[in-house]
């Protein structure tokens, strides 16, 4: 059957519409530059004017300033000195006059535009470094094959880095670099070269942020400005279940908090980790190196896990750490031998046992949960594997063996773990610790391999040699990488603290109301009473 042309008003009407809009479009343009270049015309005519009149504005304002600041037994002299003068031009000829043309000039000169012209481009040393920055990339972005490459020695470096800025000591900030389609922008060791062959040659001892855009063949490399390390411990905004880890880059992150420095108040981003019923990533493990911040961070934890919760302490590192928290109000225990450790780990399991057991029976009747069994408990281990050598020597129970109930049970029994470990000893980790603790801390210095090992995915930053204590990267499961700056919580205890930093911790500890010589753990032997738990198969298969 053949086709019926559609009717003239159908097959013209969309035209027509079409060349109106474009019309309009045209229209609209085109009164915009009018009306910017009517802007720029009376901008350039009334500039005189305008220089004058802001210089009249500054010449009462130091007129008014002066008169404030002249005491009171001589304003008087003053005015009478100035009626004078007045008097002296006024009787002279051609005074008036002289004395207007005088003001003005005064007035051009005070209304001038004091802001040093920026010079245009880039100066010769910023120059030479863009040229040696291309010269370095040419292997990398170019091959034989190319008919038109991007990259050649000698080439144009204006079409490789379009956008390009410097700071104050003449040193690359940030650079936009465009790259050839065929390379291999996909691939982790391709993109890691580049990287540092460009934090090489920008300048070491600064984190820089590398933005891949593979879609438009485009590199921007942007260098980030060092994380506050001068907020100090303090009630931080969040609701329950949420702690704090510390704070990261504004662009990281989609919520601040507010935060009391000094007599100042301001916003930083945080990295929140959600703990609980609900959580995804309801354990956690902190590594690094000896004083890079790693008993800072559990002690942060620990006084942001009181306010809702209880907290029990294993150091194995035997330092006195957590001395500070010992007999406090909702701290369990703090121990730092291997019988103390093992005595709180075997009551840790029992309690989380106990809990499960109790919602169990709860769900099955129909009834909410037990007010017991909703107050979180924390687990904080620093350093636990310094008991494993110790527990073969002594051919007992290593500790660790202990978590795994809590591990793979914690979350339906509102428990948390908190594991803080060192590099050289992480392969003395037990597997249920690696496995369960999905939400990963890394401070101090890091390679890139160590960070990934332990995070699971590099970050998008170049990690530097001398970093801060508190400094370092965290992820939450499998979520971005952000850099983290811990918050200042040292022990009060410690000579070295400052006394700001001492006076912060201190407030924030709860009353003490067990002395220490009398504290042997009442709280924990309790559980020795309870019944025989169900086997933990026929619990997880009955809450899941």
């Amino acid at each position: 059957m053949a086709r019926r042309p559609l009717p003239r008003i159908l097959s013209t009407g969309s035209a027509q519409i079409a060349r109106s809009r474009d019309l309009a479009r045209a229209q609209f343009a085109r009164s915009r530059e009018l009306a910017r270049t009517a802007g720029d015309s009376a901008s350039d005519v009334l500039h005189p004017l305008i220089t004058i009149t802001r210089g009249l504005r500054r010449l009462a304002s130091a007129g008014r300033r002066r008169w404030a600041e002249t005491p009171k037994d001589k304003r008087g002299p003053l005015l009478f000195l100035v009626a004078s003068l007045v008097l002296v031009v006024a009787l002279v000829p051609y005074g008036p006059l002289l004395a207007v043309i005088t003001v003005m000039a005064a007035a051009a000169w005070q209304g001038r535009d004091r802001k040093p012209t920026a010079p245009e481009g880039p100066d010769e040393s910023q120059l030479e470094r863009l040229r040696a920055l291309y010269e370095a990339l040419v292997p990398y972005f170019s091959t034989a094959d190319d008919p038109a490459p991007l990259y050649t020695h000698g080439g144009e470096w204006e079409k490789a880095f379009p956008e390009f800025d410097f700071d104050g000591t003449g040193r690359i900030s940030r650079l936009l670099v465009r790259y050839p389609a065929y390379f291999t922008d996909g691939e982790a060791q391709a993109r890691a070269r580049i990287e540092h062959l460009l934090t090489t040659k920008s300048g070491r001892g600064r984190e820089y942020h590398f933005d891949w855009d593979e879609e438009g063949n485009e590199l921007t490399v942007s260098v980030l400005a060092p994380l506050p390390t001068d907020i100090a411990a303090q009630r931080f905004v969040t609701a329950p279940g949420e702690t704090l880890l510390g704070f990261t880059d504004p662009s990281g992150v989609q919520r601040t908090l507010p935060l009391s420095h000094g007599a100042q108040q301001r916003d930083v981003p945080p990295v929140v980790w959600r703990t609980g019923i609900r959580s995804t990533e309801p354990h956690l493990l902190v590594v690094g190196q000896p004083g890079s911040g790693t008993s800072t961070l559990l002690r942060s934890i620990a006084l942001q896990a009181l306010q809702y919760g209880d907290v029990v302490i294993v150091e194995g590192g035997s330092t006195g750490e957590y001395a500070c928290l010992t007999g406090r109000d909702g701290v369990l225990a703090v121990e730092c031998g291997l019988a103390g450790a093992l005595a709180s780990m075997e009551w840790a399991a029992t309690e989380t046992e106990r809990r499960l057991i109790a919602v169990n029976r709860a769900r099955q009747a129909g009834n909410p949960p037990p007010e017991d069994t909703k107050r979180p408990l924390w687990l904080l281990l620093d350093r636990p594997t310094a008991f494993t050598h110790l527990a073969a020597a002594d051919d007992r129970k290593d500790p660790q063996s202990l978590l795994q109930v809590p591990l793979r049970h914690g979350r339906a029994a509102n428990v948390t773990v908190v594991v803080a470990e060192q590099w050289d000893t992480m392969d003395a980790l037990s597997d249920a610790v690696r496995q369960h603790t999905r939400a990963r801390v890394v401070l101090g210095p890091a390679t890139a391999p160590q960070l990934e090992s332990a995070l699971g995915a590099p970050p998008h930053t170049t990690p530097v040699a001398d970093v801060p204590p508190g400094r370092g990267y965290a992820r939450l499961g499998t979520g971005p990488v952000h850099r983290l700056q811990v918050p200042a919580t040292p022990d009060p205890y410690d000579d070295a603290t400052s006394d700001v930093h001492r006076q912060a911790v201190l407030e924030l500890l709860p009353e003490r109301t067990t002395p220490v010589e009398a504290e042997q753990m009442p709280t924990l032997e309790k559980t020795e009473q309870q019944p025989e738990p169900v086997p933990a198969d026929a619990v997880v298969a009955e809450t899941s």
